[in-house]
């Protein structure tokens, strides 16, 4: 035990080190938009881009963002945690952007391009495969990661996409209208055409990659008929995919040790498990 623990600090002090944000958006001025590499050694890695949650208008980038990265790289996976744009809480205590545009869609999608773009394309310098770039996303994150490969006609895609208790659904009765709400804008956000366009079990594309889908039950804040609507869009496409619906954890427990429930948090060993299934480990 306490060699697994010395070996434990030492990849997270390593990977703290390489840390350094990048400026994604370094020439459009969205100083509020970084991505941050947690990087382990060695050459060929495999990587994720992390989308922590928060309803499309705040992050939880601690327990969804940093923890997660920690844990990637205990199991010699390389991460990088995206701040995408959002709302923010102006947006959410006010109403301004029925006046004004504010952020919305497609701002955090474009910041999800872009920061897949730039761990492609420096692959090489991070010590990461190319072809072993994936996506992670929780709650509205969750979304965001299945809206890059839904939304944004790319040749080059992501080697595979977890939604942790996704949102999913911008129409359907268990909508999570606070997402709904900071992803639209007031001024859109009941346009039924828009909310269908937005929908991520309308729009499964043909040359989806695998998917890993986990939520629970007992979620009080992510209703998991969206997790039930998705696994069952991808089953219709005959989309490879592994979907884990836990009876118990609740919603928002990421990659603690501490939060949701014993049950829950096998998420994380069920992860590395099916990465080796698909050939990325």
């Amino acid at each position: 035990m306490l060699r697994k623990i010395f070996w434990v600090i030492i990849i997270c002090s390593v990977s703290q080190i390489l840390n350094s944000q990048i400026n994604i958006w370094e020439d459009y001025n969205c100083e509020k938009v970084e991505l941050t590499p947690y990087l382990v050694t060695g050459k060929s890695n495999a990587a994720v881009i992390i989308c922590p949650g928060g309803s499309y208008f705040w992050h939880d980038m601690k327990t969804e963002g940093e923890e997660v990265a920690h844990w990637l790289n205990e199991n010699g996976i390389s991460a990088f945690v995206l701040k995408y744009r959002t709302a923010r809480f102006f947006g959410f205590f006010t109403h301004y952007r029925y006046l004004f545009r504010g952020v919305r869609y497609p701002d955090p999608l474009s910041d999800l391009v872009q920061a897949l773009t730039i761990a492609q394309e420096n692959a090489d310098k991070y010590g990461i495969e190319k072809n072993k770039i994936g996506v992670m996303g929780f709650s509205a994150g969750g979304h965001l990661a299945m809206s890059l490969v839904e939304f944004y006609d790319n040749e080059t895609l992501p080697a595979f996409i977890a939604p942790i208790y996704p949102v999913v659904t911008m129409s359907g009765l268990c909508t999570h209208k606070r997402s709904r709400r900071a992803l639209l804008g007031e001024r859109r956000m009941n346009n039924k055409k828009l909310r269908d366009s937005l929908s991520l079990e309308k729009h499964i594309p043909d040359n989806c990659p695998p998917v890993f889908l986990v939520n629970c039950l007992d979620d009080p804040t992510v209703h998991y008929h969206n997790s039930e609507l998705l696994d069952s869009a991808l089953e219709v496409k005959n989309i490879s995919h592994k979907y884990i619906q836990y009876k118990t954890g609740g919603h928002g427990f990421g990659a603690s040790d501490t939060k949701g429930t014993v049950e829950s948090r096998q998420w994380k060993r069920a992860f590395i498990e099916w990465l080796s299934e698909i050939k990325i480990l």
